[in-house]
């Protein structure tokens, strides 16, 4: 599981760097660590969603529990949102001033984002206490 989720962080740290290096300098920066958390989200969740399987039939491993639903990548871009304002945010009291800096973080918190919300949907849910239906 760990690795799956250093997957979507250096997946989604790349992506931002890419989004930067092409569109640096064309919009203003909040627009454009929107544009990477959003693009670094979709990718990194396609990649997971695409690419770990493979590897799970070549390595023969036992978790199976690798795919991420829809609903959890659509939720991770809306959380995107946050996470690249929080990276302008970031960016400006840190004191860096390029496209690609603010993208890679942009990047790394929507991938942060996303991990997170893949441990949330992945948790099992706690006894309630219940007997049976009421």
């Amino acid at each position: 599981m760990i690795v799956n989720l250093l997957i979507v962080l250096i997946v989604g740290s790349v992506v931002g760097t890419f989004t930067g290096l092409m569109l640096g300098g064309l919009v203003n920066t909040l627009l454009l660590a929107i544009i990477a958390g959003i693009l670094a989200t979709l990718i990194a969740g396609t990649v997971r969603n695409i690419r770990i399987p493979q590897l799970v039939s070549i390595y023969f491993a036992l978790d199976t529990s690798h795919r991420v639903p829809l609903p959890v990548i659509i939720y991770s871009a809306i959380a995107s949102l946050a996470g690249s304002a929080a990276a302008v945010q970031v960016a400006e009291k840190s004191g860096f001033t390029t496209s690609v800096a603010i993208t890679t973080l942009a990047g790394f918190f929507a991938g942060i984002l996303m991990a997170i919300l893949i441990i949330v949907y992945h948790m099992n849910q706690p006894p309630t206490g219940r007997a049976g239906p009421s």
